[in-house]
């Protein structure tokens, strides 16, 4: 992979992907969260998905290390752990190449075809997690304050969503610090979601992608 896509793209935007090797090096570092389905990553400066690809990656081998001769639960958390991965990126050719790069890598692993049910939802996860917008501003593409969505598995095929404002979250992190004159208020509070939604099935999230 080419890590510039243009001269003019790194004067603008300072531009330039991380290679492979660098990658797979990184994550090393963090490989044990990398395999828990369920940790959470956030790529500020996610680009066409270098290191997003490689963590969802790791976490589907980990899905199918513990999930691979049971269907629906394999199923289940492969999206679960695509749920977990989150991105912002600046420039719309980027984003629209990451979700489809990460699409690529969940369909693929569950072999599905576009009309399915499980490729609906993921692509439905994908358009709130992977957002096009500034990570230094915290604010998407349309001025709006970037908002993601709390992902949680529930059992049974029920997942959980919950919203919270990305600027809240980073402005009150420093409530919760040991000795801090709001650390109660810290641990208590500042993780109020924006709104809960009530739990969906995959067939549920498919159904407000189409939509």
């Amino acid at each position: 992979m080419t890590l510039v896509k243009s001269k003019q793209r790194v004067a603008d935007h300072g531009e330039v992907f991380t290679p492979a090797w660098m990658v797979e090096a990184m994550l090393d570092l963090v490989n044990d969260e990398c395999e828990r389905i369920d940790a959470r990553f956030l790529e500020p400066a996610c680009g066409s998905g270098n290191f997003i690809v490689r963590i969802l990656q790791r976490k589907l081998a980990a899905v199918e290390l513990k999930y691979g001769k049971a269907e629906f639960e394999r199923q289940h958390y492969a999206l679960l752990g695509l749920m977990c991965i989150y991105g912002i990126e600046l420039l719309d050719d980027n984003i629209n190449e990451c979700r489809a790069n990460v699409l690529e890598v969940f369909a693929d692993y569950l072999g599905l075809a576009e009309a399915d049910d499980l490729f609906l939802a993921a692509e439905h996860v994908l358009g709130l997690n992977l957002v096009h917008g500034d990570a230094l501003t915290m604010r998407a593409h349309d001025g709006h304050p970037i908002t993601f969505a709390e992902w949680g598995y529930l059992g049974r095929g029920k997942f959980q969503r919950r919203d919270f404002r990305l600027d809240v979250l980073t402005g009150s992190s420093a409530y919760s610090h040991e000795g801090s004159l709001f650390a109660e208020l810290g641990k208590h509070e500042i993780f109020t979601p924006i709104k809960t939604h009530p739990p969906m099935t995959v067939r549920e999230l498919a159904a407000l992608q189409v939509k």
